[in-house]
């Protein structure tokens, strides 16, 4: 039986207008790169958050390698959520080894992992730049960077490819299926069903706060079997779902 990275079961969590999410059941299985895909508003956020321990459902349960929450091993989580959390005065090489520290790396070993995640992400360019100089696509490899260049068994990233330019995704996507490859449980949300075709070894899709079906990776033609299955649960009572 496959080794289960991360899972969540019942999750329960709704804002005042009726968005959120609704007893969602997910696992992420160790080795492979699970992908959410939905529409805007569909809950996707709102799941990475629970699972983090950002937001507290007010029903399930989350587990990281079987532990729940207030015993998870963090240092084996690494997380991009929302926009990248950099220092503006700090520099990008500062900034990877204040990540590095945060995550547990040992002192001896932080200089090296960073010019490893550097490297990896063709961030050498910009070792001694302020964060805030940076472009937006910079930005974006630097939290990528910093979230990754641990190798953390657990991997949740919420619209990774945002702001990269055509080589960042492909340097993204190496990374992941390195990270894969080498055993790592990935949760990926995205808009670009084609890019995740490439990586994923499931697409689950999220509609109204639930997870309503999965995608064929190598499907023909994936954009209209996702919106077949989003016009499927849409037109299903949507009254008593909103």
């Amino acid at each position: 039986m496959a080794d289960v990275a991360l899972a969540g079961r019942g999750l329960v969590r709704l804002y005042g207008d009726g968005a959120g999410v609704r007893g969602m059941d997910i696992a992420v299985v160790a080795g492979q790169i699970h992908a959410l895909v939905g529409l805007n508003g569909a809950g996707k956020s709102t799941l990475m958050r629970i699972l983090l321990g950002m937001l507290k459902p007010t029903a399930g349960t989350v587990t990281i390698e079987g532990r729940r929450l207030d015993g998870a091993d963090w240092a084996a989580v690494g997380h991009l959520v929302e926009s990248p959390l950099a220092y503006g005065e700090l520099t990008v090489r500062q900034n990877l080894a204040l990540g590095a520290r945060l995550h547990g790396v040992p002192a001896p070993r932080v200089a090296p992992m960073v010019d490893a995640a550097m490297t990896e992400l063709r961030m050498d360019t910009y070792a001694g730049r302020r964060a805030r100089t940076l472009s937006l696509g910079n930005r974006q490899r630097l939290g990528l960077a910093s979230a990754l260049q641990h190798h953390p068994r657990i991997i949740v990233l919420d619209e990774p490819s945002n702001g990269l330019d055509p080589a960042g995704v492909i340097l993204l996507r190496e990374a992941l299926l390195t990270r894969a490859g080498d055993g790592a449980g990935v949760l990926v949300s995205s808009h670009h069903l084609d890019e995740v075709a490439r990586i994923a070894d499931r697409i689950s899709v999220v509609n109204q706060g639930r997870i309503i079906g999965d995608l064929d990776p190598g499907g023909i033609d994936i954009e209209r079997s996702f919106f077949d299955l989003v016009l499927a649960d849409d037109t299903e009572v949507p009254c008593t779902r909103r």
